[in-house]
């Protein structure tokens, strides 16, 4: 097992990360390292603008394929501005919460819906 580190920035070619798309990317590169035992560090320097859907895309998918204690030993992330680190691990939380329970949540959100 290595380590492999991927910089942000050069995933999404610019210092915003902010576009599903470009999570996506970042989703598969990183599924693709962790199924191959690799270790994974996320480096965000140079990163000035990270939204909650990249994050989402990126970061909350994860949590479908691997859960928390797996993701712990093998995901880190360094270079993150700490404005970026509360909306960092808020997306984690909800994340974890969500797909723990996926088909609850699903459930509820329907019936919210239905009931306008």
């Amino acid at each position: 097992m290595g380590q492999k580190t991927i910089s942000i920035f050069d995933v999404v070619g610019s210092k915003a990360a902010v576009s599903t798309e470009d999570g996506e990317r970042l989703f598969e590169t990183i599924s693709a390292f962790l199924e191959k035992d690799f270790d994974v560090v996320l480096d965000f320097a140079n990163i000035e603008t990270l939204i909650t859907t990249f994050l989402n895309a990126a970061i909350g998918q994860l949590y479908s394929k691997y859960d928390s204690p797996f993701l712990r030993k093998h995901l880190r992330v360094r270079g993150l501005q700490p404005e970026d680190r509360d909306r960092m691990i808020k997306t984690i939380e909800r994340a974890k919460e969500y797909f723990k329970d996926k088909e609850n949540t699903e459930k509820d959100i329907r019936e919210a819906f239905d009931d306008e």
